[in-house]
């Protein structure tokens, strides 16, 4: 078996998701007392948030860059940035290591393809809804069209990621802001929803909505479980 390497901490309490789903998805593959091999590096969330919110990509680069080459060091076989904004900065952190790094849009894109959705909402923080590094490899790459909320609601969701989800914070007035914009997007014609932020899978999941969500945090665990168990069985 493989080892999986983890960019985590950003935040910490959806990379606890990822350490769960990995380690799940192992045990179920090959059963017995199997779990993952795993290499994480977890950075401290508030050097990169503040990062983020001053626009310097530069220097989230260059911290994730560093962390990245400690999980190589540590003997991974490939790499999981575990989070969607920071896979701006991926071709950056790709060029710095020698080890592949499993795309978490890639993943995702993958699914809608195999069910032949052709139109995909998409929620997120307001930089992975509103630059294009994240929509427009969905575009390019897979001929998916990508919708987004209004302003009002991007300002909405990247609140309540930051301000609560970030912080383990569940509420339910939050829940139901979620779910009104991703009907919202269904109205304008979305077939199925991404949950473009590594922590919306904590507030709502598939139970709550008729609308296909896609919840990147557990997809992209599926494809570091595929990777890793591929010569195993």
């Amino acid at each position: 078996m493989k080892t999986i390497g983890l960019l985590g901490g950003m935040s910490w309490e959806s990379t606890l998701g990822y350490y769960r789903e990995i380690n799940e998805g192992v045990s179920h593959a090959l059963g017995g007392l199997h779990s993952a091999r795993i290499a994480m590096y977890s950075v401290d969330f508030e050097q990169i948030a503040t990062l983020q919110a001053a626009g310097d990509w530069e220097g989230t680069a260059d911290t994730l860059i560093e962390a990245a080459k400690n999980v190589q060091s540590a003997g991974a076989d490939c790499l999981l940035i575990c989070t969607n904004t920071m896979h701006k900065i991926a071709p950056e952190i790709a060029a710095a290591v020698q080890i592949p790094i499993l795309h978490i849009a890639d993943a995702t894109a993958e699914v809608l393809i195999d069910e032949g959705v052709k139109t995909v909402g998409l929620l997120g923080t307001a930089f992975t809804m509103e630059q294009e590094f994240y929509k427009e490899r969905l575009k390019k790459n897979y001929g998916l069209e990508v919708l987004v909320p209004n302003k009002t609601d991007r300002e909405i969701i990247h609140r309540v990621i930051y301000q609560e989800l970030c912080l383990g914070k569940i509420e339910s007035g939050s829940r139901a802001a979620y779910l009104r914009i991703i009907n919202a997007l269904s109205d304008q014609g979305a077939e199925a929803v991404i949950l473009g932020c590594t922590e919306i899978g904590m507030l709502v999941n598939q139970a709550d909505t008729e609308v296909r969500l896609l919840d990147t945090t557990a997809i992209h665990a599926a494809k570091a479980v595929e990777f890793a168990i591929a010569e195993s069985q």
